[in-house]
This record gives structure tokens, C-alpha cells and sequence, in this order.
């Protein structure tokens, strides 16, 4: 699975969490998931949720921990897909 295509059904599992002073639009694949998208860590645990619902994957803790941009969450995803 591409970046590209792992992005396309990343994209609305995390719009789907943005609090609503940020727009759908400023979300790209170098955002911030905290401090540019103000995305909480309650929402955090629920958008790892559910990332591992759609890829069929499962995160440890110290996956979590890495877990900062959009870009390190399609880096994750493509290392558990392969494996």
C-alpha cells in the first residue's frame, strides 16, 4: 500500500477528531496532530483506534509514542502493513 493510499483513508479518520476551530483543509501530511491540529490526547487514543480498526494493524505503547505527525502515523501504518 502506497503513502498516497494509506493518506486517503487516514485523512477523514482524522478530520473526523479535529476540534472545531480548525478546518478540514488545513489538514496535510506534515500537520502536527496536537499542536497544529489541536487534536487532544483523548482523541489521540480514539484516532489510534481507530487506524487500527482500518488497517487491521495493532499499535504498542512505544508506537504511540512516535506518533506526532500525519507523516510518522502513514510511516507506522506502512511498517506494520509489511510486516
Amino acid at each position: 500500500m502506497t503513502s498516497k493510499e494509506i493518506y486517503e483513508r487516514l485523512e477523514p479518520i482524522i478530520i473526523n477528531y479535529l476540534p472545531e476551530d480548525v478546518a478540514p483543509k488545513e489538514v496535510n501530511k506534515s500537520s502536527d496532530l496536537t499542536r497544529e491540529l489541536n487534536i487532544n490526547s483523548a482523541h489521540l487514543v480514539d484516532i489510534v483506534l481507530d487506524i487500527e480498526d482500518v488497517f487491521n494493524i495493532e499499535f504498542k505503547n512505544e508506537d504511540m509514542e512516535q506518533l506526532r505527525s500525519i507523516d510518522d502515523a502513514i510511516l507506522l501504518i506502512q511498517q506494520k502493513i509489511s510486516v
